[in-house]
């Protein structure tokens, strides 16, 4: 099936519903692995992080992180989940090279949260509930380097070598209910849904939750239903999605690419599927197995968990304020509209806002600079706006200079620029560039008269009552001032000397 072969989204969507099913892992940010005392850290030599529990070797014998089961609380408390009293880990049997037990300690029918859902607002303000099958706790494979071949897969390579540094480090992976109904606005809600559990993850602390880095990671289920039929068509599981848009584009290629092969009388294979991010397009993995053919069975060597429920409470009282609530409060505190609180979570830019209003700027000002000239700045370096090399106290001290008179627009964007480029704090631009604002009265007295006897068929208009004809004047005088005159104080200047009320 080639990306020509595709029927269009609105023809699918004419015939079928979409049912998807999120499976989003997330790695978290303990010091150490979950089963073992070997150290999380990027970095190492490969290999060199690790031990017999984790490399799974005979009598070894593995132990729970509790942070780790902290962490998978706090998840299921703030995903609205029951927590279990008492559960346990078990053995998921599969042949996979990068698994040196050839088991992941995992959880099948007894996960540690289950039952809860996540409400996300998709553009316009639509609020989608999410249900949540559950979120349990496992751990990471190693990493294959497949050398050779044109894709980088193991197919057509010439040797593979692995890496088992990241094998046993810390996973929660959360699980959906089927989603239904979100008809052709289900990819739009599979981001969104994405977008703001990476939000939540953030906000409770337990991951950075990099998708660029593996820190978190979905497969996207997908199948179609004709209208009006209540059984589940067969599904397609697009496996390790890392980004939010690649997300969205996953499970609208696969609508197209399954309402294709339907249409063409054909039958959907239940399988993985890869996605590539050059064209949003998937292709076929491995025949995807059933829960019974990975013989799942209690793991011997690992006591059951067993939360108090005094504990439970404890770590329900240290959530922090969620994020949907806190852009609630945000948005009303900083006076604007939900689309506006909308591009300001896809541009990444809460926390920077927040964070320059922390340092001292006002709420529009700090909005201003981030989503305007940085956001600009961050596109076109192709980079996250928090990669940018400055901080919110430095954007928070160019917000006081332009507040103070100090600096116009013109002005603030050569010192970010100045900053951005490595040249030292603002005031530090500032003096180096000679870029403070000329407000010496004299100076631009002066200025202003050469402008007015430069011009003075302009001048002759204002003083005839044409006054928006000053904007001409004020321009001058800019030109003259290199960009660092007030123009406002300018354009006072110029209706006092022409005698004329503004």
């Amino acid at each position: 099936m080639t990306v020509t072969e595709l029927v269009s989204y609105e023809d699918a969507l004419a015939v079928y519903d979409p049912v998807m099913g999120l499976e989003v892992h997330v790695e978290l940010g303990t010091t150490t692995k979950m089963f073992c005392g070997c150290s999380t850290a990027l970095g190492a030599e490969a290999n060199a992080q690790t031990c017999p529990t984790c490399l799974g070797l005979p009598g070894s014998l593995p132990v729970v992180n509790e942070t780790g089961v902290e962490s998978a609380i706090k998840i299921g408390l703030a995903l609205n989940c029951e927590i279990a009293e008492w559960c346990r880990f078990a053995r998921k049997n599969y042949f996979y090279p990068d698994m040196p037990k050839n088991f992941q300690t995992s959880q099948y029918d007894e996960p540690i949260a289950f039952n809860g859902y996540l409400d996300v607002e998709i553009d316009g303000g639509e609020v989608f509930r999410v249900e949540i099958e559950r979120a349990h706790m496992e751990e990471d494979t190693g990493k294959s380097t497949h050398i050779g071949g044109a894709t980088g897969r193991i197919h057509g390579a010439q040797h593979s070598l692995l890496d088992y540094n990241r094998a046993g480090i810390p996973l929660i992976e959360i699980v959906t209910k089927p989603i239904e109904g979100a008809g052709d606005r289900a990819p739009e809600v599979a981001k969104a849904y994405v977008a703001e559990l990476r939000e939540l993850i953030k906000a409770l602390g337990v991951s950075e939750a990099r998708m660029e880095m593996g820190q978190m990671r979905c497969d996207v289920n997908l199948s179609l239903r004709p209208h009006g039929a209540d059984k589940f068509g067969t599904r397609s599981e697009t496996k390790n999605v890392n980004s939010l848009r690649s997300v969205e584009r996953a499970a609208r290629f696969e609508v197209q690419r399954q309402a294709a092969v339907l249409g063409g009388g054909g039958t959907v294979i239940q399988e993985t599927r890869h996605f590539h991010e050059e064209d949003g397009s998937t292709t076929p993995g491995r025949v995807k197995e059933e829960a019974e053919d990975y013989r799942y069975f209690p793991e011997p060597d690992l006591v059951p968990v067993a939360p108090s429920r005094e504990w439970v409470e404890e770590l329900r009282g240290t959530l922090p304020e969620l994020p949907r609530v806190r852009r609630t409060r945000l948005r009303e505190e900083w006076g604007i509209s939900a689309h506006e609180m909308q591009s300001v979570l896809n541009a990444g830019a809460i926390d920077l806002i927040t964070a320059t209003i922390d340092a001292g700027a006002d709420a529009a000002s700090a909005r201003k600079w981030w989503m305007g000239e940085l956001a600009r700045r961050a596109n076109e370096d192709g980079v996250d706006l928090a990669s940018l090399p400055i901080t919110p106290v430095q954007v928070a001290r160019v917000c006081a200079l332009v507040a103070e008179g100090s600096l116009n627009d013109k002005l603030a964007r050569q010192v970010i620029e100045g900053v951005l480029a490595g040249e030292g704090d603002p005031d530090a631009v500032v003096q180096a560039r000679g870029l403070q604002v000329v407000s010496d009265e004299g100076a631009l007295g002066a200025a202003v008269d050469e402008a007015i006897a430069g011009n003075a068929a302009i001048a002759d208009k204002i003083r005839g009552g044409k006054v928006a004809a000053a904007g001409a004047l004020v321009g001058a005088v800019m030109k003259a001032t290199r960009g660092q005159a007030d123009a406002a104080r300018v354009r006072e200047l110029i209706l006092e000397k022409l005698g004329v009320q503004g």
